[in-house]
């Protein structure tokens, strides 16, 4: 695989996994702090974050400075967390575990 590919990828990797726990760490002491416990439970559970990489990237190929679209990528990672959390629901599939860690719905009902 080419270097700098590999390099960028992890770059933005790196970025976009700081910028969402930033994110979260923000709702620590609100009410409803435990919605946002479980959300950030799935959401920095890992996974390959393609779909942010590949967002950042284009970015970057347009001409931007890439970080600018953090937002963008960040959501499109959040949707993409929000389905499989609803993929792994009793009425769906009931899972029990996801990337190796039990399911949300286990662990928060």
């Amino acid at each position: 695989m080419n270097p700098l590919f590999e390099q960028r990828t992890a770059e933005y990797k790196a970025y976009i996994e700081q910028y969402l726990a930033d994110w979260y760490d923000r709702y620590q002491n609100e009410p409803q702090s435990v919605l946002y416990e479980a959300v950030r439970y799935s959401l920095l559970a890992g996974g390959k974050r393609l779909r942010p990489v590949f967002a950042l990237e284009f970015c970057r190929m347009c001409g931007a400075d890439w970080k600018k679209a953090a937002p963008f990528a960040a959501a499109i990672e959040m949707i993409h967390t929000y389905s499989l959390i609803h993929d792994d629901l009793p009425s769906m599939d009931n899972d029990d575990f996801r990337r190796c860690r039990p399911t949300n719905h286990k662990v928060y009902g």
